[in-house]
This record gives C-alpha cells, structure tokens and sequence, in this order.
C-alpha cells in the first residue's frame, strides 16, 4: 500500500499515513485488485455518527481511467449507508471527479466536524490549502 502512494504522497496530494496507522485503520480500507496486484484502494473513516470521509484514495496510474476510483466511492459510500451515516466528505484536488459521483463542494469553514483539521497539521501545504471539500448525502 505504501509504494502505491509514495508519489502521491512526494507530492503533497495524500497525506502520509505510516504503517502502524494504515494497519491500526485497515479495516476502514476497501481495496482495488486485478488478480493479486493491488491496483487501488481508499479508506472510510468515521468521524461521527453521522459523518464519514473518503481517505487516501490512490489508483495505479496505468489503471487510471478505468471507473475504479468511481466504484471503490460507491463502495465506501454504500457502506456508509448501511452503517447509518448522513454524509461523506471528501477533501481533495479532484473536485471534477467527486461532483461527477454527486458531491457538492462546501465552504472548509462550514465542515461539520471540526476535529477533521487534526489531519491538516501534517500536510505539507498546511496552511495555505488549495484542496476544496466536499460532501455527499446518503
């Protein structure tokens, strides 16, 4: 999972997460395979009982363009229903791709829980963010 991210990650488009959190957290993962090579994956993590946030969404760039990113959203997205949740948020540089699967994008100010920004500490453009939040009702 790490070498899958690792460029993403140089970049300052996903936020490291290191091995003791991915594998503390690895049950909010749903993977993308093609037979046994990891292709994708993104995690679903509970922030409340009414709010959820689509994480660490990563394909391979020679699978890109190839609607997995689109199914492994619904994916988390289903699972945040039949868990009872309201909403999922996403906070990314992808706003085209997560309008295009009926997220709306939201003022930062108005995210719903504040402990959200305990992540953006670690991002390497924190303060100055160029990424767009945005949600999706379930």
């Amino acid at each position: 999972m790490q070498s899958l991210v690792e460029p993403e990650i140089q970049s300052g488009v996903i936020l490291y997460r290191s091995d003791d959190e991915i594998a503390t957290n690895i049950r909010s993962y749903t993977l993308a395979m093609d037979g046994d090579k990891l292709v994708g994956f993104c995690a679903l993590h509970i922030h409340s009982p009414n709010l959820a946030e689509v994480r660490s969404m990563i394909i391979d760039s020679n699978y890109r363009g190839q609607n997995i990113g689109s199914t492994l959203v619904a994916k988390v997205c289903d699972e945040g229903r039949l868990l009872g949740l309201h909403e999922v948020l996403a906070l990314t540089y992808q706003r085209t791709f997560f309008e295009r699967l009926g997220f709306v994008e939201i003022p930062k100010e108005t995210i719903p829980e504040h402990k959200i920004w305990a992540d953006c500490i670690k991002c390497k453009h924190f303060p100055i963010c160029n990424e767009v939040s945005l949600i999706k009702t379930l």
